[in-house]
């Protein structure tokens, strides 16, 4: 579990006995958790040691991933959304091999479902894991994806089976990795990833789908139809990071909501053009409070858009996006939901309940 502070801590705090267990006895899936924004800090030290003893600095200095690190150590101050991609080069410096990415997925996959000192079951029931698979010089795009693939399925075989009261009745398999496509990517790389991802699917690995995420004022959103019309006819769900900021047009989220996405990450700035087809459509919302709260894209839990899709009965699933720099866990995301305000949106338990099952719905299963 990642080392827990802000809005989510004193949300937990805030609840009694009873109410914790309920959320951690709550079957329930997380959608929309990136890989190389969930690495606990402890395990990105050990690759630290690793990289610098080596003395192979490669696009990043030494002192620059020691900077980074001690960022991350003290606690992440944003100011807006653009402040936050800015602590990836160190982090994607420490995981440029195919053993470092190992080992930092397995990471991610312990923060998730190994048992905390104050709890002992999952963080979660079922995950669904998202990266972008980046060419280093140790390695492809394709080898990228199939390492974190066969770390997921190595690692599906060491868990031990669910308790009772976590098995949920449609359940298959508990992990699924989601292909993430950066918006500062060229089509072509595009194109190479979903190529990748289809064969992979094609081979029965547990590949679930394709993202977009990245820098949400990069990129011509236009010239991807093709691409998400590849994904979909594969068979593999789409979730598009959507409508992040004020400054994403209206045009632009109309075009990518017109790719049929199954899945949108945030749609924090939906217009009610773009909002009619959503619910039109019943397109599960990726929510992410904490995320939200901190990167300051929402000015408060009582403003925040979750309560529009609420009131709608709208398919949402709550998730933490990024555990690493955000201190957040899944607990602390379903306590926000819980706990009375100020700490939280002061949700009946039995409204908690149906979240927890939208997530559940709304898995891309392999």
């Amino acid at each position: 579990m990642s080392e827990l502070a802000g809005p989510g801590l004193q949300a937990l705090s805030s609840l009694t006995p009873a109410q914790l267990s309920l959320i951690r006895s709550l079957p329930k899936a997380e959608l929309h958790a990136h890989l190389n924004g969930s690495i606990p800090l402890p395990i990105l030290q050990d690759l630290a040691s690793s990289y610098i003893s080596s003395g192979s600095e490669t696009t990043v200095s030494n002192e620059a991933v020691q900077a980074g690190l001690e960022k991350l150590k003290v606690g992440v101050i944003l100011n807006e959304i653009g402040d936050f991609f800015g602590l990836f080069p160190a982090i994607y410096a420490l995981t440029s091999t195919p053993d470092s990415l190992a080992y930092a997925t397995r990471g991610v996959l312990d923060a998730f479902f190994l048992p905390s000192e104050d709890f002992s079951g999952p963080e979660c029931t079922y995950l669904e894991l998202r990266s972008t698979p980046r060419e280093t010089p140790h390695m492809t795009r394709e080898v990228y994806l199939r390492t974190v693939l066969s770390t997921a399925d190595k690692y599906l075989q060491t868990l031990p089976p669910l308790p009772e009261s976590l098995v949920h009745e449609s359940s298959k398999r508990r992990i699924g990795v989601i292909a993430s496509l950066d918006r500062r990517m060229s089509k072509e790389v595009m194109d190479e990833i979903v190529d990748i991802a289809v064969r992979l699917k094609r081979e029965g690995l547990g590949i679930v789908g394709v993202d977009l995420c990245g820098d949400p004022s990069a990129g011509d959103v236009a010239e991807w139809k093709d691409v998400f019309e590849k994904v979909r006819m594969a068979g593999l769900g789409v979730t598009l990071h959507i409508a992040e900021t004020l400054n994403n047009s209206s045009q632009e989220t109309m075009c990518l909501l017109s790719y049929k996405p199954d899945r949108l990450g945030h749609a924090t700035f939906l217009d009610e053009e773009a909002k009619g087809v959503v619910l039109l459509n019943k397109t599960c919302i990726e929510i992410c409070l904490t995320s939200n709260l901190l990167c300051k894209t929402v000015a408060s839990l009582k403003s925040h858009h979750i309560r529009y899709w609420l009131q709608r009965q709208h398919p949402i699933a709550i998730c933490t996006d990024d555990i690493l720099p955000f201190r957040n866990t899944l607990t602390a995301e379903y306590a926000l939901l819980l706990a009375q305000p100020p700490f939280g949106l002061g949700l009946t338990e039995d409204e908690v309940r149906t979240i927890a099952e939208m997530s559940l719905d709304s898995r891309f299963l392999a």
